[in-house]
């Protein structure tokens, strides 16, 4: 019988040694088996050996995915914005990656095998459910703000209208008496706050009540000046110069009055608060109103306080964040509730040299919706 000629291997020859590349072929078969995102770095120089279609397509276009130091780096880095120990957040795309390392040992190569499932879907559940739940604390937090606000109005109603009364009648005393200038003036002051206390009670009692604010045209310089006298005694205190810039032929705004100047108060407080620790030298509040570019009335109110951190600023509309080691937190998210009825916006912003701006913006009558 004649032996076959043409066989792969001469009898008693030694099988073919895998090679280099068989091994990274073989491993990168291997990865790309595994349904999630999948990598193998050198365990002593980092470098990237292998990695499956899904690395590519889901980190591969991240700055330095090819070493592992600079890929952990990235995903943790600053321009993640997030990240919970194993779970990050990928720039770029903003989804979420479970990482998981392993040692794995190919051949005479040492390997760190990499593994990031995508958990996008799971943590944006979880954010929904931590969402709806802080809504459903907010609105019980609320229900009972309401509540007591409803009682405070009702139990402050009349000791304010006695007061109103009583002063009425010594304005009459004074003035069949003939009394001093200042005295009479000084009555008249009070039964302004008085009754200005009133209708802010009265608001209170209809926001509680959800019934619609009284919406009409209002001359916005007369609201700056209601609130400015409101606040003459504390800025005095506090050795604060204010300064108007009331931009000539401002247009009416369509506002519920009470409501805007609550918003308004708000601020001013807010930023006569915020220079009590600066000195007397520097202390400066600005208040400007002009028309914007989209035809609304924009108030801005300004201060040389020491400012607002970028985490503080994210935060500043939530409902209960406050930066006041006494504060409630309710104030400016109310405020913006206010703005928002009224079809404006709410803002915060750095003033250049520092300290803060807040503002707010207001249709004129003609463009309310």
């Amino acid at each position: 019988m004649t032996p076959r000629t043409g066989s792969p291997r001469a009898a008693g020859a030694r099988p073919a040694q895998p090679t280099v590349q068989d091994g990274a072929a073989a491993l990168n078969e291997v990865l790309e088996a595994v349904p999630f995102a999948c990598a193998a770095f050198d365990r002593a120089t980092g470098a990237l050996v292998a990695s499956n279609s899904r690395f590519e397509g889901d980190l591969g276009t991240l700055p330095g995915f090819a070493q592992r130091d600079a890929l952990l780096a990235t995903l943790y880095g600053d321009l993640t914005g997030d990240a919970r120990g194993e779970e990050v957040r990928a720039p770029g795309s903003g989804r979420w990656y479970a990482l998981h390392w392993r040692d794995l040992d190919c051949g005479t190569r040492a390997l760190s095998l990499l593994t990031a499932v995508d958990i996008s879907e799971r943590i944006e559940t979880l954010d929904s459910h931590k969402s709806q739940q802080e809504k459903l604390l907010f609105t019980s937090r609320m229900m009972s703000v309401g509540e007591m606000a409803a009682t405070l109005a009702h139990e402050l109603n009349q000791p304010l209208a006695a007061i109103v009364n009583y002063l009425n009648g010594s304005l009459r005393l004074v003035d069949q008496a003939g009394g001093p200038v200042q005295v009479e003036r000084a009555l008249q002051a009070a039964r302004t706050q008085a009754e200005h206390a009133s209708a802010v009670i009265a608001r209170v009692r209809e926001f509680v009540r959800a019934r619609e604010p009284r919406r009409d045209a209002q001359e916005l310089p007369l609201i700056v000046d209601t609130v400015l006298e409101l606040l003459r005694l504390e800025a005095e205190r506090q050795q604060l110069r204010i300064e108007l810039a009331l931009a000539p032929g401002l247009p009416a705004v369509y506002a519920d009055r009470v409501m805007v100047e609550q918003v308004l108060l708000n601020l001013v407080k807010n930023a006569i608060e915020a220079m009590r620790e600066v000195p007397a030298a520097q202390r400066g509040l600005r208040i400007e109103a002009r028309v914007n570019l989209d035809g609304e009335v924009e108030v801005r109110v300004c201060d040389r306080g020491p400012g607002l951190s970028q985490a503080e600023s994210e935060q500043l509309f939530s409902p209960f964040y406050t930066t006041k080691s006494d504060g409630l937190g309710i104030g400016l998210a109310i405020c913006r509730s206010i703005i928002e009825y009224h079809e404006g916006r709410l803002f915060f912003e750095a003033r250049e040299g520092g300290g803060s701006v807040f503002g707010f913006t207001l249709p004129p009558p003609d463009r309310r919706l």
